[in-house]
């Protein structure tokens, strides 16, 4: 027998001593106002009895239970049939008592149903109460069981859907961003400069490598987010040249801080598409991060000419913006906040502010590559 059988056991024995104690006391108590001299262990011989009874009448009830749910017949019909076999088994242990006092004190059956009719008394009904209590205690068990398996389906779901969200973030970055990096790879094929191509593919095989070990990863630490956010904006300098730069202001004690995997990659990936790209001079992107108050503050911001159309509208955002926005929302509820400012001529900057937290162990970081 294995030690949780042991300890089942254990627990259901000690319950059922537990009820047969607090029947005694009960009966004993109430007898002694007619009876004084009445035996507490005489007592406590036929409540046990009782209680040996109803825990070998669990089975039969959640048998009955299940074979006849509540709920049949609308209700009526199962509630109809579990009163009658409570009042069965209530008036057959009554009426099983009541012939085994007429065989001990060697009376005449013919006063059986004299003496059933007079040894009646309403604490009898409590065996219906216990037919009823295992029913209810039943019900409210498999409550529970049901609603501990919603709430592992719905954390699972949970888990699936930021590991889905995860995944098409990465199928939506990969596409254009490959296709854009080899031919850049390409046209230095073409001009000859070999050292740079090479130095490109070994970039964006470690970029890729990373996306990978992680795809199954929701939190990073700042430190790996911003090693991912490196690479990927080394590569997109050899595709713009020095119309690109990009400078990070991270203080040292944000960077083991825990954030939800790759929620910066779309920010940086606007600035340089929306913001850099589209202006006809040199552009940077900056990623500037501090810890104030337990909370980190993060920032990312360019110098390109912003959101807003030449009409005073509100600004719109696109689907990089809106799906950080969901993701946060769903990863820390209430206790994030992500403001985007935009300013004609002079760039967006998009600041996150989000809980502080460091894991105990986190994983190691990819070695550099150049």
């Amino acid at each position: 027998m294995t030690k949780p059988s042991v300890a089942k056991w254990a627990g259901l024995t000690a319950l059922w001593v537990f009820i047969g104690l607090l029947l005694t006391i009960e009966v004993y108590f109430n007898m002694r106002v007619s009876m004084p001299a009445v035996n507490f262990w005489e007592v406590a011989w036929n409540q046990y009895q009782r209680a040996l009874l109803w825990a070998l009448l669990v089975p039969v009830v959640l048998r009955l239970k299940k074979a006849v749910p509540l709920n049949t017949g609308r209700w009526a019909g199962g509630v109809t049939f579990h009163l009658t076999a409570s009042f069965a088994v209530m008036a057959a242990y009554y009426l099983a008592r009541v012939a085994y006092n007429v065989v001990a004190v060697e009376a005449s059956f013919a006063e059986f149903w004299e003496w059933a009719a007079r040894s009646f008394y309403g604490r009898n009904l409590i065996d219906m109460v216990y037919y009823w209590a295992v029913i209810g205690v039943s019900y409210s068990l498999r409550i529970r069981e049901n609603f501990q398996r919603e709430s592992l389906k719905a954390a699972l779901l949970e888990g699936k859907l930021v590991e889905a969200e995860l995944r098409a973030l990465k199928q939506q970055l990969n596409p254009h961003f490959l296709f854009n990096t080899m031919n850049t790879i390409a046209v230095l094929v073409r001009e000859q400069k070999n050292d740079e191509a090479v130095t490109l593919i070994a970039r964006i095989s470690t970029l890729l490598r990373m996306a990978l070990e992680n795809t199954r990863v929701q939190t990073v630490s700042l430190r790996q987010e911003l090693e991912f956010l490196t690479r990927y904006l080394d590569i997109q300098k050899a595709r713009f040249g020095e119309r690109l730069h990009y400078r990070t202001d991270v203080a040292p004690e944000a960077l083991d801080a825990i954030i939800p995997n790759l929620i910066l990659q779309p920010l940086v990936e606007n600035a340089v598409l929306h913001g850099v790209a589209q202006k006809t001079g040199p552009g940077c992107v900056e990623i500037a991060a501090r810890v104030r108050e337990n909370r980190l503050e993060i920032e990312v911001r360019d110098d390109g000419p912003g959101l807003s159309t030449a009409r005073e509208e509100p600004t719109k955002e696109g689907i990089g913006l809106s799906n950080t926005r969901i993701r946060l929302d769903r990863h820390y509820g209430a206790a994030q906040q992500m403001v985007v400012r935009s300013e004609k001529g002079r760039g967006v900057s998009v600041h996150l502010v989000l809980p502080f937290a460091t894991p105990a162990r986190l994983p190691a970081p990819i070695a550099a590559h150049s």
